[in-house]
């Protein structure tokens, strides 16, 4: 095989791989398979009346169109943030890069219990829309709001390194042929630019699922409205539940998985398709 023809600069195939494994089961399948082996101590009725309680399902529904939701719009501002960073010089440009990895930075309390106190009814923005009766903080857009700013690095730091790298010639190619910059940007630039996009908006998708901190303190957790799966495995680990907290868990984790899964191989087709074109 070929990494045992040439000379690595790391050290050698075998301890590497081990190291590899050893994280591998350490981080993530050992977890995995304890979460399972928990909801395993339920019976398939006992497992099903877990999973499908009135109040789960419906912190299914909403946490699904929060997610949906906010996916929806990080996609589309995170693509217009990635194309200003990569295609425009202007006074700030490297403190608004460095601000996209705030989200990664900031405990996600503290972003909640910030995005609680601006968006509230008193709030500095909450004001503005308290007059027309818009309720923002302890209602559901502040759950999308709040799943939208923990998510948006996702789709910049996917999209921004595609679009540095597909170059400004393509664009000029295609002006020179008299295609309008609508088609320039259809036909050119959003095929170039789609496989990116995917994996960015799964991960977000798939981190918007998850989401706790944030969600929590800026939702409300009103039953049946605005209550997230991820509130409800906790209220199940607080009543001392931790079966019904894993089989609730076990949803959430086979979900993500089938979508991170079914939008890897999409993935890989549109890259294939783009090769074969």
């Amino acid at each position: 095989m070929r990494f045992f023809l040439t000379r690595p600069l790391l050290p050698g195939f075998w301890p590497s791989f081990t190291v590899s494994l050893i994280y591998l089961h350490a981080v993530i399948l050992i977890p995995l398979l304890v979460l399972l082996w928990h909801a395993a101590d339920l019976g398939w009725a006992q497992y099903w009346a877990a999973i499908s309680d009135p109040r789960v399902v419906a912190s299914y529904r909403v946490t699904l169109a929060g997610a949906a939701l906010s996916t929806a719009a990080v996609t589309l501002i995170g693509l217009l943030l990635a194309w200003v960073l990569s295609r425009y010089e202007f006074p700030g440009r490297r403190l608004l890069d460095a601000l996209i990895d705030l989200p990664f930075a900031l405990p996600t309390a503290v972003a909640g219990l910030t995005l609680a106190t601006l968006l509230a009814p008193g709030g500095w923005i909450g004001q503005l829309f308290a007059p027309w009766g818009i309720k923002i903080s302890y209602a559901f857009p502040g759950l999308v709001i709040a799943m939208i700013f923990t998510s948006i690095p996702f789709i910049v730091r996917t999209v921004q390194p595609v679009i540095e790298d597909l170059g400004q010639d393509v664009e000029e190619a295609a002006r020179t042929l008299g295609a309008r910059p609508a088609q320039i940007f259809w036909r050119v630039i959003l095929p170039a630019l789609t496989p990116a996009l995917l994996a960015g908006a799964s991960q977000a998708f798939i981190r918007s699922l998850g989401e706790f901190g944030a969600v929590v303190m800026i939702a409300g957790n009103i039953p049946f409205k605005t209550e997230i799966t991820s509130l409800m495995i906790f209220v199940r680990l607080q009543e001392f539940d931790y079966a019904a907290a894993a089989a609730i868990a076990s949803v959430v984790l086979i979900t993500s998985l089938v979508l991170l899964f079914g939008l890897q191989l999409l993935q890989g087709r549109l890259l294939r398709w783009q090769r074969g074109s």
